[in-house]
């Protein structure tokens, strides 16, 4: 095989859906600046083979390896972000949704899937994309999450969040921090409904969305060094006029401080799952998306 062929097929483009990961050949890690086989870099599931740093990726590349043969429906993706107040700072708002959507074919920055977890457990994601904005949860976002678990209820199916967010999107406003609100509140149905849901803090989550739906799962865990937070360090030193512990926002100290129930390795995310979900009893019942019991069958 000449050299040419052997080069042109060790290329892996991402597709459409997975703008997170740099494309071509060579993947340069963003901790130790370490090169390496972006197919190599792939089959490790985005974690860097020299220092184990998790790189970030898209919502599909989670979808590609958490369910079963890479197999999966998408969900509500036809909800698209309106520029209600006519919003402009340095450019205006509607051209930054359009740049973000052909930057990453993307129609906002959360999607939403279902597909077997294992062959008889069935589970919802709903997984953000840093790319798209920042991940910033606009009305988009909440609403995809209010839909996502109007969907568990319905099918009593797990919800999975996976957080990857610069926190909530200020060109909506007040849109956007209704969103916190909307959320905690549907989560809240969801556990009247005794249904699982697991939160899953990647780097980074900050902001509003840490302050509402990434905090309030009965399982909040994370990725190793993922950074975690409401504010920025910077904007906190300046605040309080002190100097900050080493690593205070990161997902090893708040795994310390109690605020999370523990931190997952990319490679044991999926045997996690199916683990912490063998430990509930769905009951065979039928509710409405207000959390109500309309039926109940033996199990």
């Amino acid at each position: 095989m000449g050299w040419f062929k052997r080069l042109k097929e060790g290329i892996q483009t991402a597709t459409s859906n997975k703008k997170e990961v740099p494309d071509g050949i060579w993947s340069k890690c963003p901790s130790c600046k370490e090169t390496t086989l972006t197919k190599d870099l792939k089959e490790n599931l985005y974690v860097c083979p020299h220092c184990d740093h998790h790189i970030r990726i898209g919502s599909h590349d989670y979808f590609d390896f958490i369910y079963e043969n890479s197999e999966y429906e998408v969900l509500f993706d036809n909800l698209i972000a309106k520029d209600i107040l006519d919003f402009e700072d340095l450019k205006k708002y509607t051209d930054r949704l359009q740049a973000a959507k052909e930057k990453t074919d993307l129609n906002d920055a959360l999607s939403v899937a279902v597909g077997n977890l294992t062959e008889d457990q069935k589970l919802v994601i709903a997984a953000m994309d840093f790319s798209f904005i920042g991940g910033s949860m606009g009305s988009v976002v909440g609403e995809k999450i209010s839909m996502a678990i109007d969907y568990s209820l319905k099918n009593k199916y797990p919800l999975m969040i996976i957080s990857k967010s610069g926190g909530a999107r200020m060109m909506e406003s007040a849109f956007s921090l209704m969103q916190m609100a909307k959320t905690s509140v549907k989560l809240g149905l969801l556990a009247d409904a005794k249904i699982p849901y697991i939160s899953l803090m990647t780097d980074p989550t900050t902001g509003g969305v840490t302050a509402s739906y990434a905090m309030l799962g009965d399982f909040n865990i994370a990725e190793p060094k993922a950074l975690i937070g409401f504010a920025g360090p910077r904007v906190i030193k300046e605040t309080i006029k002190q100097d900050l512990p080493e690593g205070f926002q990161s997902s090893e100290f708040l795994l310390d401080q109690g605020f999370l129930d523990f931190i997952i390795h990319r490679k044991e995310l999926k045997q996690k799952l199916t683990q912490l979900l063998s430990f509930f009893e769905v009951k065979k019942e039928t509710v409405d998306t207000q959390g109500k019991v309309l039926e109940k069958k033996e199990v």
